[in-house]
């Protein structure tokens, strides 16, 4: 069973930046990690993914302001955020796939006032 925790959520203002951290229990290397949110009353939404070799993916309106990234060996991944909005407010989810199954972590909030 692989476990996944975020972490670096909280409150910023618009304009400001967070770094989200995402940790696998797992000494098997995630072929996928990536990020989702999902704001009150909307469907989840795609961010951003990342594979073990680095190949990065990013949902057209996150390109910009998120970058992914992670630490192999580790599985560690990241999500930083630039010139945060406040229809950035959402629960920020962490997801990695391991021979074909998908882990979930339990999500992070993240707050921006405008």
């Amino acid at each position: 069973q692989v476990q996944l925790a975020e972490s670096g959520g909280g409150l910023v203002q618009a304009g400001g930046s967070l770094r989200l951290s995402c940790a696998a229990t797992t000494i098997d290397s995630l072929n996928v990690m990536g990020w989702y949110r999902q704001a009150p009353g909307k469907q989840r939404e795609f961010i951003a993914s990342i594979t073990s070799g680095g190949r990065m993916n990013y949902a057209d309106s996150m390109k910009g302001r998120f970058t992914i990234s992670r630490v192999n060996g580790v599985n560690t991944m990241y999500l930083q955020m630039n010139s945060l909005k406040p229809e950035d407010t959402a629960y920020y989810f962490c997801y990695g796939q391991l021979y074909g199954v998908n882990y979930w972590g339990e999500g992070t909030l993240v707050s921006v006032s405008s």
